[in-house]
């Protein structure tokens, strides 16, 4: 059973999605070339993004017919970007539990998540002094710990060495099963992609007319 299905989707006459179905119960990647579209149909997948013309299913259910926050709970996305505040890392579990309205979770299971994703950092750590791989874990961690049904991950180990873009898929492919969320994945990492993905969906750039 699909959980996502795409049919003639179109993004400002820029790119042009084939129709595509993302199937439930399995881990997925996006892959396809520079400028194909990839990061683009994550924001399309939970509103952040609107198609010029389309449409969008969500569980057999156009996207439309959810309100903006019901989606953006029930589907995560996990930017290439980390957006995490200038203190320490429980404070920032903090603040996003405050934003999203939700009781903030113990200390314990800050550092459950933060496990899951390879961070060795203490929880009093200040976030404004760490690298660039640190901060992307960190952030996948707090949205890791969120109560979503839908995982996506934009580019998650472009940060990192062999060994923690391992164990970060490992570790996250492990949880969202036993959870029973689905997890989509962005990659140009092709050796990452032959391990964890069960479900491939390639996108190409589609050619102008006049090219």
């Amino acid at each position: 059973m699909s959980i996502f299905r795409l049919k003639n989707v179109n993004y400002k006459n820029i790119i042009r999605y084939p129709n595509i179905e993302i199937q439930q119960g399995c881990t997925t990647f996006i892959s396809g070339e520079s400028g194909s579209g990839k990061s683009t149909l994550l924001k399309l997948l939970n509103g952040i993004t609107s198609p010029t013309s389309g449409e969008i299913f969500y569980l057999d259910k156009n996207i439309t017919d959810y309100t903006t926050m019901d989606l953006r709970r029930e589907i995560l996305l996990v930017s290439q970007q980390s957006y995490l505040f200038d203190m320490s890392i429980r404070d920032n579990f903090q603040e996003y539990y405050a934003y999203r309205e939700l009781e903030n979770i113990c200390n314990e299971q800050m550092q459950y998540f933060l496990k899951i994703c390879a961070v060795d950092n203490q929880l009093d750590d200040n976030c404004n002094v760490m690298s660039g791989g640190e901060r992307q874990r960190i952030f996948t961690a707090i949205n890791l710990s969120f109560p979503s049904k839908v995982l996506m991950l934009d580019e998650p180990v472009s940060a990192l060495d062999h060994k923690n873009a391992n164990t970060l898929m490992s570790n996250i492919k492990t949880y969202c099963k036993e959870q029973k969320k689905k997890l989509i994945v962005v990659s140009h990492d092709k050796t990452l992609m032959d391990k964890y993905a069960d479900e491939i969906i390639n996108i190409s750039k589609e050619k102008k007319n006049n090219e």
